[in-house]
C-alpha cells in the first residue's frame, strides 16, 4: 500500500519534474511523482510568470515587442528543459505514422524526424506572431500567466479520460501517473482558473475587447466573454486531441501531455486574436 505524499512533497516533485530549477537532490518519493499532474497548473504560474517578467524587462530595455516575445518563449523553454516542446515534436512524428504500434515506436525514439521539426517550426512561428500582435494591441503580459495555467489545467484532464498506454517499465520516465481523486481534480481546477479570476478582479470594468493602455499596466485584459470563448475553443481542441489519441493509441503517453498543452495554448491565443 502506497503512503500518500504530503502537499509539500508533491510540490517538490512537480518542481523537479516540470522545471529545471537547481533544487539539488530533494528527497521525493516515487509516489509523489505519480501525483504531480494535478499540480501542473501551479507550474503554469511559474512558467507564465517568467514569460511575463522577461517580456516586461525586455521592453523596459527598449527591445521591440516581437523580440521580447521570443525571449519570453525562450526563457520558458529553458526553465522547462523543452519538456513540452519535446512532447510536441514526438507527437507530430508519431502521429505521422500509420498504425498504433508504429506510432508508439516512433514516439519512444529520442531522435526527431521531419514532422517533428516542421511541427516545432510552425508552432513557434504561430505563437510568436500571435503573442506579438496581442501585446502590441495592449494585452497585459499578466495574461501569459493566466493562459499558461488554464491550458495546463485543460491538459491535465488527459488522465481523467484516457489510460496510459505503456507499461511502467516502458515509459520514458519509468512513471505512470496515478488516477486523480475528486479533491485533486478540484485543486487542479482552482489552480488553473485562479490567475484569470484574479486578473479580472483587478479589472472591475474591462472594455468589451481590450484596452490600449501601456504594456506595463496590468489591467489591460480581455473581457470575460472574450476569455470564455477562447477557453471554449481550447477545450474543443483538447477534446479533439483526446479523441485522436483514443482512436490511434487507445490512451495517452507522456509526449501527448506536452503536445496537448502547447496546442491548447496556441488555440487559446489564436481565438483571442481572432476575437480582438
Amino acid at each position: 500500500m502506497h503512503t500518500s505524499p504530503s502537499i509539500f512533497e508533491r510540490i517538490q516533485a512537480a518542481l523537479t519534474f516540470f522545471t529545471r530549477l537547481p533544487l539539488g537532490s530533494p528527497k521525493v518519493s516515487a509516489e509523489a511523482y505519480r501525483h504531480v499532474v494535478p499540480l501542473w497548473p501551479l507550474m503554469g504560474w511559474l512558467t507564465g510568470g517568467l514569460m511575463a517578467g522577461i517580456y516586461v524587462l525586455s521592453r523596459l530595455a527598449g527591445l521591440d515587442a516581437g523580440v521580447a516575445v521570443v525571449l519570453a518563449l525562450a526563457g520558458r523553454v529553458m526553465l522547462t528543459g523543452a519538456l513540452h516542446e519535446d512532447g510536441l515534436a514526438d507527437f507530430c512524428d508519431g502521429f505521422g505514422g500509420r498504425d498504433r504500434s508504429r506510432t508508439l515506436e516512433i514516439m519512444k525514439d529520442s531522435h526527431i524526424g521531419t514532422y517533428g521539426v516542421l511541427g516545432l517550426v510552425i508552432y513557434f512561428l504561430l505563437i510568436s506572431r500571435l503573442l506579438t500582435a496581442l501585446v502590441q494591441g495592449g494585452m497585459s503580459p499578466l495574461m501569459f500567466i493566466a493562459v499558461d495555467a488554464v491550458c495546463k489545467f485543460l491538459s491535465s484532464t488527459i488522465i481523467w479520460f484516457l489510460p496510459y498506454v505503456r507499461r511502467e517499465e516502458e515509459a520514458k520516465n519509468r512513471l505512470i501517473y496515478a488516477h486523480t481523486t475528486a479533491g485533486e481534480k478540484l485543486l487542479s481546477l482552482v489552480l488553473g482558473f485562479l490567475p484569470i479570476v484574479l486578473i479580472l478582479t483587478l479589472t472591475p470594468h474591462p472594455s468589451p475587447l481590450i484596452s490600449n493602455s501601456s504594456f506595463l499596466i496590468p489591467n489591460s485584459t480581455p473581457s470575460p466573454l472574450t476569455l470564455l470563448l477562447s477557453f471554449c475553443a481550447s477545450a474543443l481542441c483538447c477534446a479533439g486531441l483526446f479523441g485522436l489519441m483514443h482512436r490511434r493509441l487507445g490512451g495517452y503517453t507522456g509526449d501527448c501531455c506536452g503536445a496537448t498543452f502547447l496546442l491548447t495554448e496556441l488555440t487559446f491565443y489564436f481565438m483571442l486574436s481572432c476575437l480582438l
